[in-house]
C-alpha cells in the first residue's frame, strides 16, 4: 500500500469518525431515537473498524493525531 493510499484511508476514517459523533449526538438528543439511526451508527462503526484493519494489515495502524504527535 502506498503512502498516499494510507493517507486516504486515514482521511476516510476521520470522516467516518465525525459522522459517528454526529449520529451519536442525534441519538442522544432524542428521547425515542429511530432504529434507522442506530443501524446507521452500527454501519459507520463497522466501516471504521474495516479501515482500522486495513491500516493494521498495511503495517500502518491508526493513531489519533494527539497520540501520533501531529
Amino acid at each position: 500500500m502506498t503512502a498516499e493510499e494510507v493517507q486516504e484511508l486515514k482521511r476516510a476514517r476521520e470522516s467516518l469518525s465525525r459522522r459517528r459523533a454526529a449520529l451519536a449526538r442525534v441519538i442522544a438528543g432524542n428521547e425515542l431515537p429511530s432504529v434507522e439511526s442506530a443501524e446507521e451508527l452500527a454501519k459507520v462503526q463497522s466501516g471504521i473498524e474495516a479501515i482500522d484493519r486495513a491500516l493494521a494489515d498495511a503495517g500502518q495502524p491508526y493513531l489519533p493525531r494527539a497520540l501520533a504527535g501531529e
